[in-house]
């Protein structure tokens, strides 16, 4: 008789106990899928749904080992893992999702660049320097990504001048041409193991000006059909080019000229799908599940026009944190927010997103800038 995954010894692992993670156990609980998630602090958003949890560091070789020793299938809720156990692990017989390899081309952006050059998918210029290089011959304005650890924002900067260089982690980076874009648009790719894929709908991303966070995501994009069947099938590509398993959210340019440049991927859940929990047939969370699990992919398609709404900290609050106004966006049709469980908010942090679903999408938008104007995540005065 074949294992089951469901209501039996059958352990899956989460690196990361981040909000992704406790996401992630919406399903896991809803199919009785015993669930352990390892993270350095017990206070973290996946600590109260999880069957066992590990407090360790994801960044420690030794504390993942004896980790993913003791569960059957291994996946991450965020880049930041030691990718050298991940590895072990794997020649160990534990099936690990995203695979080291995946894993260790993504997580540097000069690596994941020269991976895209390599296997011919359009993305935009650039360089790669061991540090801020002084000397470069590029035009300003332009931009600087740190290859590692860079997230929501951080690692990024727009070059507009020498000076801009001075500061600058002395670190490996890459320059890149500044893109003049319509557009910011990204595709979800499921994969499992036995090389089932599908895609959900392209969304199209709306960022904040100064945190280069994203505010805003829109489901479906505002764009043509060509351009919905082109991006999707260029994430197909992406995904078919990484042989990942799991999600792959992928992230792309729609270029004044409209063409496409894929900017970078994730691979896990991703801010971009969060729609998907009440936008969906099925979520992008079951659907990371499925994927490790190597369950039948469920459906992508949406349900209703939706749009989510990134609850960030408020610039100058630090502290014990209140969400001022969740009443008010209660009280309107079609909102359901979710907060992630940090007690402490601190400037442009994600504590939460709404989601906003309605008849279409224009109606969807305007009623997510009024839940933008009623709720404020600030620190207890």
């Amino acid at each position: 008789m074949k294992q089951t995954q469901f209501s039996s010894d059958f352990t899956l692992g989460i690196l990361g106990g981040g909000q992704l993670g406790k996401m992630m156990l919406y399903t896991t609980r809803k199919w009785d899928i015993a669930t352990y998630v390892m993270d350095k602090d017990d206070t973290a958003p996946a600590f109260q749904g999880c069957d066992v949890f590990f407090e360790g560091d994801i960044m420690q070789y030794e504390a993942v080992m004896e980790f993913g020793e003791q569960v059957d299938v291994l996946t991450i809720e965020i880049e930041n893992v030691n990718v050298q156990a991940l590895q072990d692990l794997e020649d160990k017989g534990i099936a690990v999702s995203p695979s080291a390899k995946v894993l260790n081309l993504i997580r540097n952006k000069a690596r994941q660049k020269s991976f895209y050059q390599k296997q011919q998918i359009a993305t935009a210029a650039f360089e790669v320097y061991p540090k801020p290089n002084l000397g470069h011959e590029r035009s300003y304005p332009f931009i600087w990504k740190s290859a590692e650890g860079g997230y929501d924002g951080k690692g990024v900067k727009v070059i507009r001048q020498a000076s801009d260089l001075t500061d600058l982690p002395q670190a490996e980076c890459i320059y890149e041409d500044m893109i003049d874009f319509d557009l910011e648009l990204a595709v979800i790719v499921a994969r499992n193991y036995d090389g089932e894929m599908k895609t959900y709908p392209v969304v199209e991303m709306e960022f904040h000006p100064e945190a280069n966070q994203v505010e805003y995501v829109i489901c479906p994009a505002r764009i043509n059909m060509d351009i919905s069947d082109r991006a999707r099938e260029l994430a197909l590509k992406v995904s078919e080019s990484f042989e990942h398993v799991g999600l792959l959210a992928v992230e792309m340019f729609l270029t004044k000229t409209g063409e496409l440049l894929v900017n970078e991927v994730a691979p896990r859940p991703h801010n971009s799908g969060h729609y998907s929990i009440e936008g969906a047939i099925t979520d992008q969370f079951e659907q990371h599940v499925r994927c490790v699990c190597n369950l039948p992919l469920g459906a992508t398609e949406s349900t209703v026009a939706s749009v989510m709404v990134n609850l960030v900290g408020e610039e100058g609050h630090n502290g014990k944190v209140i969400y001022d106004g969740i009443e008010d966006i209660l009280a309107l049709p079609g909102v359901t927010p979710h907060i992630y469980g940090k007690k402490e908010t601190r400037p442009f942090r994600k504590m939460g997103h709404v989601t906003v679903v309605a008849s279409d999408v224009v109606e969807a938008r305007e009623l997510a800038e009024k839940v933008k104007g009623r709720i404020r995540v600030v620190a207890e005065v």
